[in-house]
Order: C-alpha cells, then structure tokens, then sequence
C-alpha cells in the first residue's frame, strides 16, 4: 500500500512535538515492506492519507482524498484539554478550538492518538471511528550512552564536577509547568536548571514573556533555547534528572527520550501517565509544587531507588520498530474496512491482540 503522510507548515512545527512526530513516523515506516510512504501533497496515487495538522490546507487535504476514494487516518495529535492554557487567548478560543477538532477528526476513517488516556478523551467528543492507541514512539539507538555528547553538553554548559543539573523539555506554555520550574529554581540557588525549547514570544502571554524573555527568572535557571543533536541527547543522559511538570499531555515525546536515556524521571500525576508510569516502579510521580520539591531535593541525594533500568524496559516497548509495525497494521484494517483488537502489554505499550508480546 502506499500512504501520504502529511504534515501542513513543516518549518513552523519542525521544533514542536508534532515535528518530532513527522520525523518519527518516517522512521518508523521506513523498514516496512508493505508501506510505501510519500509526504509530497501532490502526490495522487496513494492508498491512504495520514494527516497530522490542523490547518486549512489540512482541511483542503482531507476533502481532496474524499473526493478521490482515499482513505483518511487522522493523527490526533492534539486535544481540546491539551490546547487549554498554552499561548495567548488559548483559553478563550479553546471551546471553538474543540468543534474544529470534532469536525476535522469526523471525517476520518480511523483516529490514531498516542494513548488510552487521549483515546479516552476523543471518545467523550462523541467520535464513533475506531480510535487506535499507538505510542509516537523512540528510536533507542539514538539515546544510548555517549561520553563524546556528555561532554559537549557539560563544555556547553560548563557544566562542573558535583554540580548538580535539573532539566526539562518543552514549548513555554504555562501547561508544561514552567512556572513552577520557576519557582524550584528560585528555591534552589544551589542547583543548576535548564529548559530546552523556544516558542515564538509573539503568541506567547505577558506573564511568560516576562519569565523567560525579560529576565525574571533566577540566574541559576538556563533557557538556551531550541538545541538539536549532541548538546541536548548529552543533557539527557549526562543531566541529574528529568523533571516535567506538565499539567496536561497527550503522550509527552520528551517523556520517552528521558526513559530512553536512562535519564531519573520526575513527572507530575496525571491521568496520561495512568497506563504506562507506575509511581515508584518505572519513574517518580509528584502531586503539586511541594511535592516536585521534596522529591527533587531526595532524587538528587540518591535517597530514593534508581528506577532507570525499569524506566528503560518502557521506553523499549516503544521503539520504532514495532510502532512501525502497528501503524501497517492500523492501514490494513482501515483499507479493508476492519476494526482491530488491541491488548496493553506489561509496560501499558499496546499491541494487537493477536500479536506475539515482544517484550
């Protein structure tokens, strides 16, 4: 079969976790017989269309292929709940936000979304397609231990022996906690705290653009911005821990390549998680600010047991691989107008249910 993957805007989404995806998707198709994959919007002669942005030229693709006999996968990548408290206005505009979501979504054929938790919440819409829960994936090679990327992320940084590191990853939405990112570092002048990531200031509130533009953040917390390639996969591994205080997340691409590092994981508790971290087991879970600081200063003591091995067993049953894998399966099904089955496996990683567990 051939499919369209489609992606609206690449440049301006190339730095955000819907980037990230396309290039993943790519990977993940990339080793599959039976899937001949195009980006190229003109293309005529393919089998299905996956889409995975929002925007009219989207729109326009999605009735193009109607019109053709095309099938249509639709990536849900986002979500009312997730679109709530990110830029500026987001707020106001998210009840109308949703109805274009419903809309768009409506009219695929099937719904791919990155878990049980946004599968869930698609389904509160009212969408009746068969929604398929499929991880956004990791490619582990890419985060294996490196001493060379250490280094050039601690030259970068200058980063000295005993100095401790807290890092997080993301756009600077008051969603993704950075707020209270913030605050810990104001807490804690004695360690150091990067954000990686970079969002156009000119979307962004006031209150954020004064944090992280205007300078009113301590100086022992580091905004360098969006950084690629062996600074950022050396911070991951090299770090002291990953600490994301998101309050709302469709899966957390991020998430992924710290438990792929091997990195210590600090996350909020949130229902997203519910499937897939276990508090204690795979990866430490925190309530509010407090707790984020409590547990912060006992990680970083190494009061509290290193779970990164298990972390890593989550990470493996998200490879590319055998994301690749269920994604042909997924066009399968919605060529021949079939519905599948899928099981969670022991780490939440879900599976067709008549699939080998491959963990």
């Amino acid at each position: 079969m051939k499919v369209l993957l489609y992606f609206e805007n690449q440049k301006l989404i190339a730095k955000s976790g819907i980037g990230r995806a396309m290039r993943l998707q790519q990977e993940a198709l990339a080793p599959i017989d039976d899937v001949e994959v195009t980006t190229d919007p003109k293309c005529t002669d393919y089998d299905i269309l996956h889409i995975n942005t929002y925007g009219v030229k989207s729109m326009y693709m999605v009735k193009k292929a109607h019109k053709m006999g095309k099938k249509v996968v639709y990536h849900a990548h986002s979500t009312y709940e997730d679109f709530r408290n990110s830029f500026f206005a987001s707020n106001l505009i998210a009840p109308l936000y949703k109805k274009y979501l419903v809309a768009l979504y409506g009219q695929a054929d099937a719904l791919i979304t990155p878990t049980p938790y946004s599968k869930s919440l698609l389904e509160n819409y009212g969408l009746t397609q068969p929604i398929y829960p499929v991880s956004n994936g990791i490619r582990l090679s890419k985060y294996a231990n490196d001493p060379k990327k250490i280094q050039a992320y601690k030259d970068y940084f200058n980063i000295q022996p005993g100095q401790k590191v807290v890092m997080s990853v993301g756009l600077f939405f008051e969603r993704k906690g950075i707020f209270d990112f913030v605050e810990l570092a104001k807490r804690h002048p004695e360690i150091t705290f990067i954000w990686f990531g970079h969002t156009n200031p000119t979307i962004l509130p006031r209150k954020i653009r004064r944090v992280v533009f205007g300078g009113e953040h301590p100086n022992n917390l580091i905004f360098p911005g969006y950084l690629s390639g062996d600074v950022i996969l050396g911070a991951f591994a090299g770090a002291d821990l990953f600490l994301y205080p998101s309050y709302e997340e469709t899966e957390g691409i991020v998430v992924l390549e710290a438990l792929a590092s091997k990195q210590r994981l600090l996350v909020r508790d949130i229902p997203v998680y519910d499937s897939w971290l276990k508090d204690g087991v795979n990866s430490y879970k925190a309530e509010d600010l407090e707790d984020f600081d409590r547990q912060m200063v006992a990680i970083l003591a190494d009061e509290k047991s290193d779970l990164t091995q298990a972390g890593f067993q989550v990470a493996q049953e998200r490879d590319l691989n055998r994301v690749g894998e269920i994604l042909a399966e997924v066009y399968q099904a919605v060529l021949e107008n079939r519905a599948l089955s899928f099981n969670a496996d022991q780490d939440g990683a879900l599976v067709p249910a008549w699939s080998t567990n491959r963990s």
